[in-house]
């Protein structure tokens, strides 16, 4: 089943996962267990998770549990967006790149791994799923 999700994934929500990767690959990389850090990014979560999803049409919790994963989304991009930041803060990170080349080198490499993987089962349910012509 988990197969036949990622050989579906559009490219839109394969640069979703490629983004989760990178930073679960960061965190791993430059964690840092202060509770400060994960409360903040929490109450911002909440915060602008609820602006998000008010400004996306009706906020209404039968709207939430009909399309619970496109409007957790909406929650969890800025708690991951906001806990990165304070995790990289004052370390020397450009952009999303880390000043040890190491690093990005591992996290980039996990990251094209996963792409080469998607694109290969797409490409495999493709061959599966057409008929052959002798």
């Amino acid at each position: 089943m988990l197969l036949a999700y990622f050989s579906a994934l559009p490219n839109g929500k394969l640069a979703l996962w490629c983004y989760l990767i990178w930073y679960l690959g960061m965190l791993t990389f430059n964690f840092n267990p202060s509770t400060e850090i994960w409360l903040n990014s929490l109450g911002i979560s909440l915060v602008v998770g609820y602006a998000l999803f008010l400004s996306t049409g009706p906020g209404t919790l039968a709207r939430f549990q009909r399309d619970f994963w496109g409007a957790s989304r909406l929650f969890i991009c800025p708690f991951l967006v906001s806990s990165f930041s304070s995790l990289v803060k004052g370390k020397g990170f450009i952009l999303l790149l880390s000043p040890h080349w190491l690093e990005n080198l591992w996290v980039g490499s996990a990251c094209l791994g996963f792409v080469i993987l998607a694109k290969s089962l797409r490409l495999f349910a493709h061959k599966r799923s057409c008929p052959k012509y002798s």
